[in-house]
């Protein structure tokens, strides 16, 4: 089951959840969740690649997706922000070195 961490912007203070483990909503909703949080073109891309495989490529897909997301995040410049034992657990799982 997918777990949320909360993270801001520091310059303009947007809020976005990030999400670590598998993804079942890309599972069972192929590349609709990644049009909702507005990555669109991975959403489709995964769209077109579920209809070109079947359903293989949103079971393989969800093990990698709320991972690629929430780092995405990190790279555009948004920092956790939520109880450290969530952003600890956060980091373990997203594979970032805890300082």
């Amino acid at each position: 089951m997918a777990k949320t961490v909360m993270l801001k912007h520091p310059q303009t203070g947007i809020l976005k959840k990030g999400f670590y483990g598998y993804s079942w909503t890309t599972l069972f909703f192929s590349g609709f969740p990644a049009i909702f949080r507005g990555d669109i073109f991975m959403g489709l891309a995964v769209i077109l690649l579920t209809m070109i495989t079947g359903w293989l490529f949103p079971i393989i897909w969800g093990f990698f997706y709320n991972k690629r997301y929430t780092l995405g995040l990190l790279e555009q410049g948004y920092e956790f922000f939520d109880d450290n034992t969530k952003v600890l657990e956060a980091k373990e799982k997203l594979s970032i070195a805890v300082q």
